[in-house]
């Protein structure tokens, strides 16, 4: 692991401490799983900070400040839903950067991994969840099934 991947391990494990997802698992998992289906260093570095802007308060600014490159914290704001936007404006922005798209798809790799879907009790949410996942990955151009089996999930 190069150093500004641990950085990025390290700034998200702080800003995301405390934090559960849907299923109350640390959500420091997420970003970690997210990562670790990424090769380049750029991508692993989105990968772990992909949602710390989104989901907690750090800023742009203080990543750039931690010494992320300019085109890293671009991925990061590409990745960063707005509220009220529409998932297609989201997605957008994504496909527009150049290092958020596969970061994106690793992303949605892991919210839609059926092991995990498998800890969602409520139908209602799984079937929402279930619907947010294809739609996101027909607007990146592509199915859940070949998201899923570009980083080696099982459908």
């Amino acid at each position: 692991m190069t150093d500004m991947v641990t950085t990025a391990r390290g700034v998200a494990t702080e800003a995301h401490a405390g934090q559960v997802d849907k299923v109350g698992r640390p959500y420091i998992e997420h970003p970690a799983a997210v990562a670790a289906r990424l090769t380049t260093v750029d991508e692993q570095v989105v990968g772990w900070l992909h949602d710390v802007v989104e989901d907690t308060d750090t800023t742009l600014a203080a990543l750039r400040a931690t010494g992320f490159t300019v085109e890293q914290v671009m991925a990061v704001d590409a990745m960063t839903k707005r509220p009220g936007e529409p998932l297609a404006d989201s997605i957008a922005r994504v496909m527009a950067d150049p290092i958020a798209p596969r970061v994106k798809r690793a992303d949605v790799s892991h919210n839609a991994d059926p092991a995990r879907l498998a800890l969602v009790q409520d139908t209602a949410t799984l079937a929402r969840l279930q619907a947010k996942y294809e739609r996101t990955a027909a607007l990146l151009g592509t199915t859940l099934d070949a998201v899923l089996a570009e980083f080696g999930v099982r459908p």
